[in-house]
């Protein structure tokens, strides 16, 4: 039986992205499952320092002004970025699966180390100033509630979290 990557985002995986993923297991035969929230409930201090930090002057106030994607909304953005990151997956030559979960994707990240063959899980994310610093980022808490690696990559860097 072949081992699992769970891969967790928060926006498409540009190319650069699914290459370092690939790497990480470089002549290994592996699948790969991807998972992304439909993000319609951000977290509105956290947010706002992220928006701040980064200069979108713009989001921060639209997010104050409680400015969130509907769950419809959040739900087509987040099948539109698995679309796209299985197409890179295809693009690098590797088959993926994938699945849009809901909003706090901690408990369906869960149900599928719990389901499947999950070596480890992978979790490819922007920095986020408030959630890294307080350890309450995906990272943080899958490494808390799951038996498995868990690495934090930052999205179109090598860096990690």
């Amino acid at each position: 039986m072949t081992d699992t990557i769970l891969v967790l985002i928060e926006d498409t995986l540009a190319p650069v992205d699914v290459q370092h993923l690939l790497a990480l297991h470089e002549g290994e035969e592996l699948a790969y499952h991807v998972l992304v929230p439909a993000d319609s409930n951000r977290p509105l201090l956290s947010t706002i320092v992220d928006n701040l930090g980064l200069g979108e002057f713009k989001d921060a106030l639209a997010r104050l002004r409680g400015k969130e994607p509907t769950p419809t909304e959040a739900k087509a953005t987040a099948d539109e970025q698995l679309s796209a990151t299985l197409a890179e997956f295809a693009a690098a030559g590797r088959a993926a699966t994938g699945e849009v979960v809901a909003d706090d994707p901690l408990p369906a990240l869960r149900q599928a180390v719990t389901d499947g063959d999950a070596r480890e899980v992978a979790i490819v994310t922007y920095p986020h100033a408030w959630l890294d610093t307080f350890h309450q980022d995906w990272a943080s808490r899958a490494r808390e509630a799951l038996e498995v690696p868990v690495l934090h990559l930052y999205s179109g860097t090598s860096e990690l979290g």
